[in-house]
């Protein structure tokens, strides 16, 4: 049978070696192609049919945290649990299930699937084709398998912790040459306990073009595909993050958080980000977020 097996990237491609929990795929029973190929066909076969005939006909509301959510965001986590316990019965936690579900399973610290079943719900309701799937098979809170699906481009993005990433059929890789911060396209997405730091990118931008589409998972694998060059957000809940961050990360980009070197050792219900594709244009970029976020009024 064949199988992903661990190839790991010179030291410098990475912010930490691949690695995966104790009793994990990569220890005993790696991800295979075939569960990798039936996990990114389940999630179109689920777009296709829950989530495609639904954009531009369905209306949003407010969840309680003021978030968005739509009848094809609800129909299809539905269809989403169903497909992928047929794949791997293991547990499943989806952004539109109650918190206490959720809770319960991401403390259980064992395997399950999370599932955004539509990240960028504020672009599907309003009719923009920039949204995605996002799926990741998780051991505790570290991703080994992630997919990313765009059902309007029809692009698949995987990723095997330690192992690689692709968009469907292609490899994806860190680019050979380096990119100046200066000539970078950057993904932006910051909160008001942030508006010093986003004042400074309005006004002084370190960048030549700045961007905020809506959705994270999306914005993960533009990072890995070459199409945004570096990325910072204030804040993503696990379902935003484990899939695309795999992916960008497998693809030789370099992550972390606001604060912390090591994006995979934050605090794991939810993380910010600084990430890049190159390791000298990370170090260039975290050090400006950095110091800017330094510099907040006193």
């Amino acid at each position: 049978m064949l199988t992903y097996r661990p190839q790991p990237l010179p030291e410098t491609q990475r912010t930490m070696p691949p690695t995966a929990p104790s009793g994990g795929p990569a220890d005993s029973a790696p991800i295979t192609v075939e569960f990798a190929a039936r996990t990114v066909e389940a999630v179109r076969a689920v777009a296709a049919a829950e989530i495609l005939p639904r954009f531009r006909t369905v209306a949003a509301q407010r969840k309680l945290d003021g978030s968005l959510v739509t009848e094809a965001d609800i129909a299809a986590q539905d269809a989403l649990a169903v497909a992928l316990q047929r794949i791997e019965a293991i547990d499943f936690l989806g952004e539109e299930m109650p918190e206490a579900e959720q809770r319960r399973v991401w403390d259980g610290r064992g395997r399950f699937w999370c599932v955004d079943p539509i990240d960028g719900t504020g672009n599907f309701s309003a009719g923009i084709p920039y949204f995605a799937v996002s799926v990741a098979y998780m051991q505790g809170d570290s991703p080994l398998f992630g997919t990313v699906y765009d059902p309007i481009a029809d692009e698949a993005f995987f990723a095997v912790r330690g192992a690689g990433a692709w968009l469907n059929a292609r490899p994806l890789a860190q680019p050979a040459a380096e990119i100046a911060l200066e000539r970078a396209v950057a993904e932006v997405d910051l909160r008001r306990t942030l508006a010093h730091v986003r004042h400074e990118l309005k006004h002084r931008p370190p960048f030549a073009r700045r961007l905020t589409s809506g959705s994270s998972a999306l914005s993960w694998c533009y990072l890995a595909g070459g199409r945004r060059d570096v990325f910072v957000h204030a804040g993503q809940k696990a379902w935003d993050y484990a899939a695309g961050a795999l992916i960008a990360e497998e693809a030789g980009a370099c992550l972390a958080t606001l604060s912390r070197d090591d994006f995979w050792a934050a605090p794991a219900w939810e993380r910010s980000v600084i990430a890049a594709r190159t390791p000298r244009l990370f170090a260039q970029w975290r050090d400006w977020v950095r110091d800017a976020i330094g510099k907040e009024p006193a």
